[in-house]
């Protein structure tokens, strides 16, 4: 075990013998807010999972049916927009790890200002993002004029589709200007609570500055880039307004899917949209419960111990 890994099961350790040494007063403490919370989503959830099996709703006749979940799944383009959710989610999600930890480690010697540089993105609604992507990539935006004055594209026909386009660029695009500072911002709040110590003594026994980073630095950062990109990866795939008003109009994502059958004028389809957005909800659930079970190490830990085992479970 590292000096990352035994520092990181330590704090563990310790984290759970506070909470669960924790008076039952202190759970009371949480008890209203945790009720409302229970209340409000648990039984919104349960009365939309009503409907959608045909319990609930003016269209139904009370009987139990997944109908609507049949007719949901059977749609080829509930799964072109499955896909596309992911696509987007996963790429936007990845580069904007993978960027924030870079910037995070460049910005880790300097002052508070870094921290306030980066929460200057932060109060900015999507919807005034949305608009400067469309003023700026566009094809008649001010990125295309300027290439066009200096003589770089003979019209705005040689400007390369960001908006509005099949591979979804400006969705991508609009989601990593906006999380990378978001992600930023926790890891350097992470970095800076790492004791020095650690790399001084790594670099002491001949590590490299990448060994010291990829053996010491990053297994610290694991919880906060865990935590960041499960906030990140959950909004992008939820998302509704940004590829809407960014993306191509086929195939749709899933949510731009589930309001359009929730609008439809046919009340049939209500249950379906229903049924469609608790499919979402549990897809979420899922690739977040193993993008956990991934980020814990349990997995890898396991095939390492097998192949030093010689093969041998």
């Amino acid at each position: 075990m590292t000096v990352a890994q035994s520092s990181q099961a330590m704090g563990g350790r310790r984290l759970r013998q506070r909470v669960l040494g924790m008076p039952w007063q202190a759970y009371c403490l949480v008890l209203p807010a945790l009720s409302i919370i229970v209340i409000l989503f648990g039984g919104g959830l349960i009365l939309a999972f009503l409907q959608s099996v045909g319990l609930l709703g003016l269209t139904t006749d009370g009987t139990f049916s997944l109908d609507a979940y049949q007719q949901a799944l059977n749609r080829r383009e509930f799964w072109r927009s499955l896909g596309l959710s992911l696509y987007i989610a996963l790429t936007a999600t990845t580069l904007s790890t993978v960027l924030s930890i870079g910037l995070a480690m460049v910005l880790r010697g300097t002052g508070r200002w870094a921290s306030f540089a980066c929460q200057l993105t932060l109060p900015i609604p999507h919807l005034v993002g949305i608009a400067g992507i469309l003023l700026l990539l566009s094809p008649s935006g001010l990125l295309a004029r300027l290439l066009f004055a200096l003589g770089l594209i003979s019209s705005d026909q040689g400007f390369p589709l960001l908006v509005n386009d099949a591979a979804s660029f400006g969705v991508i695009i609009h989601f990593l200007w906006k999380e990378i500072p978001f992600m930023t911002l926790i890891l350097l709040a992470v970095l800076r609570g790492i004791r020095p110590e650690y790399a001084m003594q790594a670099r002491a026994l001949g590590a490299s500055p990448w060994q010291c980073f990829w053996h010491v630095t990053l297994p610290l950062l694991r919880p906060g880039i865990v935590s960041a990109s499960l906030l990140v990866f959950g909004f992008i795939f939820g998302s509704f307004e940004v590829p809407f008003l960014l993306g191509a109009t086929s195939p749709k994502t899933l949510p731009i899917l589930v309001y359009q059958a929730f609008t439809d004028v046919d009340l049939e389809q209500r249950s379906v949209a229903i049924a469609l957005g608790l499919i979402l909800s549990l897809i979420s659930i899922v690739l977040i419960a193993l993008y956990l079970w991934l980020g814990s190490g349990k997995p890898f830990r396991h095939l390492l111990s097998r192949r030093a085992n010689g093969g041998q479970s």
